[in-house]
C-alpha cells in the first residue's frame, strides 16, 4: 500500500490515523498527500493558503498549488515565556501584518533589559519578514477562508500562537491542517479551528523532523521563490 492510500483510508476510518506510518520522503510530498485531503476546499471562492515559517512552507505550497489558491506565511518570534514552557507570549507577523500577544506592550524609549530585548526581537522579525517577501504587499485576510498548514504538531504551542493572532484579523473560518500530529498535541489545537485536518497521529511522534527522510527547509532569503 502506498503513502497515498493510507491518506484516503485515513479520511474515512479515524482508527487508520492512530497507525504508526513511515516516514515522508520530504516536506513536499507531505504537502501533497495533504493537499489531496484538502480537495474540498478547491472551489472556496476567498481561500488563502497560510504556511508556517520555515518547515511549513513547502507543504504549504504544495497545497496552494493544488487548490490553485493565494500563498502567504506566518512568522513567529517567541518572546516571553512568564510561566515555563507552554506559557509563550509572541509576536507574529501574518502574511505581512505585525500582531502581538496582548501582554507586551512595545516601549517607544526602552530602557530596561527586558524592554531592549523585546524591541530588539522585535526589529529581528520585521526583518526576517522584509527578507522572506521581497516587497510583496500585506495579504488582506479578514473575511477569508484560510487553510494555516504547518510540517507537524507536537505540543501545539507554534500552532496555537500562529492561530491566535490569525483571529485577530477577522478571517470567515479557520481550517489547521498538517500531514502529522502527536495525539496530544491534535487534542489541544482541534478546539480553537473551526476544522483541522491530519493525516497520521502516531502513537509514538518523538518530533516533526522524525516524520520526514528529508527534512530541510528553506531560507528565509528562499521564502520569496515559493511565494513567486
Amino acid at each position: 500500500m502506498t503513502q497515498s492510500d493510507v491518506a484516503s483510508e485515513s479520511s474515512h476510518n479515524p482508527n487508520d490515523l492512530l497507525k504508526q506510518r513511515n516516514a515522508f520522503p520530504d516536506l513536499r510530498s507531505g504537502g501533497r498527500e495533504l493537499s489531496r485531503q484538502l480537495e474540498s476546499s478547491r472551489d472556496i471562492p476567498d481561500l488563502v493558503v497560510l504556511g508556517i515559517a520555515l518547515g511549513g512552507l513547502p507543504v504549504a505550497h504544495e497545497v496552494a498549488t493544488h487548490l490553485q489558491a493565494p500563498l502567504d506565511f506566518v512568522i513567529i518570534r517567541r518572546l516571553l515565556q512568564p510561566d515555563g514552557p507552554g506559557s509563550d507570549i509572541c509576536a507574529v507577523n501574518v502574511a505581512g501584518t505585525l500582531t502581538i500577544d496582548d501582554q507586551i506592550r512595545p516601549s517607544s524609549e526602552p530602557s530596561t533589559p527586558v524592554e531592549l530585548f523585546i524591541n530588539g526581537a522585535l526589529a529581528e522579525l520585521e526583518q526576517r519578514a522584509h527578507t522572506c517577501r521581497v516587497g510583496r504587499a500585506p495579504l488582506a485576510l479578514e473575511g477569508r477562508t484560510i487553510i494555516l498548514v504547518d510540517c507537524g504538531i507536537r505540543t501545539g504551542s507554534t500552532m496555537k500562537a500562529a492561530l491566535t493572532a490569525l483571529k485577530k484579523l477577522g478571517p470567515k473560518r479557520i481550517i489547521g491542517a498538517v500531514p502529522v500530529a502527536s495525539r496530544e498535541g491534535y487534542a489541544a489545537i482541534a478546539p480553537l479551528c473551526d476544522e483541522l485536518i491530519s493525516l497520521s497521529q502516531p502513537e509514538v511522534f518523538v518530533n516533526a523532523g522524525y516524520w520526514y527522510r528529508d527534512f530541510r527547509r528553506p531560507g528565509d532569503d528562499q521564502v520569496g521563490e515559493l511565494l513567486a
